[in-house]
């Protein structure tokens, strides 16, 4: 199932966020693509459906996890590369230009992605969220460089406008050795 509008919360209370994520299925009939603790002790939900199941779902959330609401995210039309990108499902046979845009948030991250993956013809390798990375996230992509470059650009300004940049790197034809680290 191709999942096409995506709600997203982050809470700086682990308890609440869990009650929040029982509020949000209970609100409406969404499907749960993600929702754990993360560094440092916080937890973060990302759902999927329609778009007025998924408005509805975040809508309880954020009642329920008023005060402690961290980040939130509400994309009605995702890009099909950010979940399979979430997932750690995806493939790739470009090496051209690779890059990393790193943020100090969970959701910044793949706000940044559905952005780069619809500015350019590119591929989201891996949107890895904040395990074992004390709350921070990533992006990852793939593609020809003057491709990689706009998307980077984009997925920046996206962060950035959060106040959320930790840093954006683009490696034009890197070295294969580095491919088994960049591809996990």
């Amino acid at each position: 199932m191709e999942i096409r509008v995506l709600g997203a919360l982050e809470f700086n209370s682990i308890a609440v966020g869990i009650k929040a994520l029982d509020e949000m299925v209970k609100a409406a009939p969404v499907r749960i693509i993600d929702a754990k603790t993360i560094c440092p002790g916080k937890f973060y939900i990302v759902v999927g459906g329609e778009v007025a199941e998924v408005d509805a779902s975040l809508t309880a959330g954020k009642k329920t996890g008023e005060g402690y609401l961290v980040d939130e995210l509400f994309i009605p039309n995702l890009h099909p590369q950010v979940v399979p990108a979430m997932l750690g499902a995806v493939t790739c046979d470009t090496w051209d230009a690779v890059a990393v845009v790193e943020a100090f948030s969970v959701l910044a991250s793949v706000e940044a992605a559905d952005v780069a993956a619809k500015m350019a013809q590119i591929l989201v390798t891996e949107v890895r969220l904040a395990v074992g990375m004390g709350g921070k996230s990533y992006l990852k992509l793939m593609g020809e460089v003057h491709e990689v470059e706009a998307a980077v650009s984009a997925a920046k300004e996206v962060i950035s406008r959060k106040g959320l940049l930790c840093k954006e790197i683009v490696i034009p034809n890197p070295h294969p050795d580095i491919r088994p680290y960049f591809l996990f």
